[in-house]
């Protein structure tokens, strides 16, 4: 896929130095440039909507709004779309899950070297699926684990995690996802299971070591 040059970029991500860095950073390739920032959905959603760039450089955290992967959602939803590339902290499975669901083409983490963030800003631009090697090696662990059978955990079933590590009892869980309480204890049971413990504290500790879940 052919596509313009230069090739045009907005950056969102809430740290107006860390958007600041990118910019200066990007705009020193003669074939890219930058076309504008956004730190929320609300900005997001205007300038992308105004100069129509051919890539989103996304952060995952935006501060107490909307998060990289709903801002992509509705990024990818306007008539006119952009290609999505994640830059991030977060490596966890529900993280690069979520994102890559949400539309994202690429993944790439912030320790990236800088000529492997033009190089996947290029290729997101042509349409090209841009993975860091650790994101990669976790989706292949992933497939691995659907191959295997029924050892592998569900969305739900992170959801559940997720509130679990935030301390929530059961009664909590059920309201927030609109379940019984023995529904959530129906899960429970099947994470212990999958992830090999019998307490909840052990399977907060189990998702977070095997990157099922976010610190």
């Amino acid at each position: 896929m052919s596509v313009r040059s230069p090739v045009t970029l907005v950056i969102v991500d809430d740290h107006p130095v860390v958007r600041a860095g990118l910019r200066a950073l990007v705009d020193g390739q003669p074939d890219l440039t930058v076309v504008g920032e956004a730190s929320d959905l609300r900005s997001a959603r205007r300038i992308v909507t105004l100069e129509r760039p051919d890539v989103v450089l996304m952060d995952l955290s935006l501060g107490d709004g909307p998060g990289g992967a709903e801002v992509t959602q509705v990024l990818r939803a306007l008539a006119d779309p952009p290609n999505v590339l994640v830059l991030t902290t977060y490596d966890t499975e529900s993280d690069i899950l979520r994102a890559l669901d949400a539309g994202a083409v690429g993944y790439l983490l912030k320790d990236a070297p800088p000529d492997e963030l033009f190089a996947g800003i290029r290729s997101t631009a042509r349409g090209e699926t841009v993975l860091a090697s650790a994101v990669a090696a976790t989706l292949v662990r992933r497939a691995s684990s659907h191959a295997a059978g029924s050892r592998v955990v569900t969305e739900r079933e992170v959801e559940v995690l997720e509130l679990l590590s935030s301390g929530r009892g059961n009664r909590e869980m059920a309201r927030e996802l609109l379940v019984s309480e023995a529904t959530v204890k129906s899960h429970l049971s099947h994470i212990y299971t999958k992830l090999g413990v019998d307490t909840r504290a052990g399977a907060v500790a189990a998702a977070i070591e095997q990157r099922i879940i976010r610190r």
